[in-house]
């Protein structure tokens, strides 16, 4: 019944009659104006080689690395020799310690065609033996004395250009002095008695000149050839000048004008020659040995009272010596003089390896300066001890 009647009703809504409506729009009149966008944004351009803290120190390093070569190397040998006082006077004997440190040190800067090579070698030792000596009453008393085998220590510093593969052009500076006193013995330590210390005497060389390093691993030679060259003696001490030992006094055995100058140079030319080669896989032999020889030419073309043969020389200074003027002393300008004769030191070490820690060391030095003795010098020290070398490549 109810679907009839929604039928019935859809003709009538049809048939009604239709609504309209009438809408009016005002018309507006708007200004133009110009705007502009902007972002608060700011663009950062990004890119993908970005800077890495880490990968810079890394960087850095390799390049130090690659410029910097370094080798140190140290050791320490000792020995003690003990007896009871029963077992010296059966058999004799003597208590005694020995006590010698080294060190060494070679490191080479690089950049382009500039490096500076850095050389340090220091030697010090000591060693403690009884010694008889006199009382005031006639008596004698045995005491332990201790008395240095070895002091040195010598520092050189060279910069060079290279010009070609083989060849470069630089300077050498060398400077060489000890670290304590030195005396007659080791029943004369007192201050009169006392010939070296600390700068006195201490050396210096500096040479200019041009270098050849050869290119062959097994004869890794160097040679230094300086035209110019100067050499220094210093003496500062006033009680080693003053000290007299050999019937000289100290400013006459270092080469001193006179015994208030303090220093000497000379000025000529200097060769050096450098060998350093390690034997063996795993480096159980290693020779070093450097040849020094300075002439002073410059300075002997105009030196006074030369007198060429030696024993014209000694009488000459003997007579000298004897000429004394209680008022003025000894007149230094008068005084007779050899020619400059070249000076040569030359030094040896041989280091065996035992094991990574043990070696044995032979060290053999050669030294010749008719300024100081006519006779050749001569060193030879073995050791065995512990030694360590560190090095960066």
């Amino acid at each position: 019944m109810k679907f009839r009647s929604l039928f019935f009703l859809l003709p009538a809504l049809a048939a009604a009659s239709s609504a309209s409506a009438q809408f009016s729009i005002d018309e507006v009149e708007a200004r133009q104006e110009s705007t502009i966008f902007q972002s608060p944004v700011k663009a950062t351009p990004v890119d993908f080689d970005y800077f890495n803290k880490a990968r810079y120190r890394a960087e850095r390093a390799a390049v130090r690395r690659e410029r910097n070569t370094l080798e140190l190397g140290g050791g320490l040998q000792g020995a003690l020799t003990s007896y009871n006082d029963s077992w010296i006077k059966v058999s004799g004997g003597d208590n005694s310690i020995a006590l010698m440190a080294n060190l060494f040190l070679n490191h080479t800067f690089t950049k382009n065609l500039f490096s500076v090579e850095t050389k340090f070698i220091a030697k010090f030792g000591y060693n403690r033996m009884k010694v008889e000596t006199a009382n005031d009453d006639g008596t004698t008393s045995s005491d332990g004395v201790w008395f240095k085998n070895q002091d040195e220590f010598d520092l050189s510093v060279a910069p060079s250009f290279k010009m070609s593969k083989n060849w470069s052009y630089g300077a050498i500076f060398k400077f060489r002095s000890q670290f304590a006193h030195g005396y007659l013995s080791r029943t004369q330590q007192t201050e009169i008695e006392r010939k070296s210390s600390f700068m006195a005497p201490g050396y210096l060389d500096i040479s200019l000149g041009i270098t050849y390093k050869c290119p062959k691993e097994k004869f890794p030679i160097v040679v230094n050839i300086s035209p110019v060259a100067l050499s220094a003696v210093f003496v500062e001490s006033a009680q080693i000048r003053e000290n007299v030992w050999d019937k000289k006094p100290g400013w006459q055995t270092y080469g001193l004008a006179g015994p208030d100058k303090t220093s000497k140079y000379e000025g000529g030319s200097s060769v050096q020659i450098d060998f350093d080669r390690t034997f063996g896989n795993k480096g159980i032999l290693r020779y070093r040995t450097s040849i020094f020889s300075f002439y002073g030419w410059i300075t002997d073309i105009g030196q006074k009272n030369k007198i060429s043969k030696y024993s014209d020389y000694l009488r000459a200074l003997e007579a000298w010596n004897d000429a004394d003027n209680p008022a003025v002393g000894h007149e230094l300008a008068d005084k007779p003089n050899l020619p400059i004769h070249p000076t040569v030191r030359w030094t040896n070490t041989i280091d065996i390896k035992a094991t990574k820690y043990l070696s044995t060391t032979l060290n053999f030095e050669l030294y010749y300066n008719r300024a100081q003795n006519v006779d050749v010098q001569t060193k030879t020290l073995l050791s065995v001890g512990l030694a360590y070398t560190f090095k960066n490549k």
